[in-house]
């Protein structure tokens, strides 16, 4: 259906009703109004300190973090918070919300995954509302109250109220971590754009490997060791000078 902006209100409920799952595509976009390329994951400070010099030290750091770091828990956390809303255990989503706030390993990994995850869920009720989501999460009274909402928990609460299949929303959300990285070092000069699409291909064997055990997976798979990525989002935050907020 058509809809001019005048007359769009009165047929947004149809609108609404059938979100197919390539709306990921904008949901997980750079366009998406969430602030993801304020933040470089710690990388800004291991390109200035040279433990990120070539590409092959980029294709490492982040097949790194996709194995064995946040990229790998991330996708764990959102497929067990999309199961737990799926089930209408809204205990279990907010204690997973909790444990992934936890599981951030400086302040600025905090104020990453809270930004994008309270910007994220207050565009989609502005843009993509559902019924169901002032259930799961009461944002516009929350909001003012400073509650916290983590990156993949919020994806995983507005792509489960709508219906969206959990291995395009995995799919979706790994790709989107690793092309914001990618796009990070490309501003820092580590990489140009068509090294960039390089590194990109050459990491898709890990990201999917990665999508594949989530679906698999549970609470109980978290877990990783990448020390030097936690240290650098550590060290950024009294970093000299910067361009990015972590």
């Amino acid at each position: 259906m058509f809809c001019l902006w005048p007359s769009a209100i009165s047929c947004f409920d149809q609108i609404m009703s059938a979100v197919p799952d390539h709306v990921l595509f904008l949901w997980l976009s750079p366009a998406f109004p969430i602030g993801s390329f304020a933040y470089s994951h710690g990388l800004e400070w291991a390109v200035a300190s040279e433990a990120i010099v070539t590409p092959e030290d980029l294709f490492e750091w982040i097949a790194t973090l996709i194995q064995h770091g946040s990229g790998r828990n991330d996708l764990l956390l959102l497929a067990s918070s999309f199961r737990a809303m799926q089930e209408g255990d809204e205990q279990l989503a907010q204690e997973i919300n909790q444990l992934a706030l936890a599981l951030s390993p400086s302040r600025e990994r905090r104020l990453e995954t809270v930004s994008q995850g309270n910007a994220f869920i207050k565009a989609i009720q502005d843009a993509w509302p559902h019924e169901h989501l002032p259930l799961w999460l009461k944002m516009g009274e929350d909001l003012t109250k400073g509650e916290e909402l983590s990156y993949p928990v919020a994806v995983a609460i507005a792509a489960s109220v709508h219906g969206l299949a959990l291995q395009a929303v995995l799919d979706h959300f790994i790709m989107a971590y690793v092309a914001n990285l990618i796009s990070a070092a490309t501003r820092l000069s580590v990489i140009g754009q068509t090294q960039g699409q390089k590194l990109l291909s050459a990491l898709m064997p890990a990201m999917q490997t990665q999508v594949n055990a989530a679906l698999e997976g549970s609470l109980d798979d978290l877990g990783g060791f990448s020390l030097c990525s936690d240290i650098a989002s550590m060290q950024h935050e009294t970093q000299y000078s910067r361009m990015f907020r972590s």
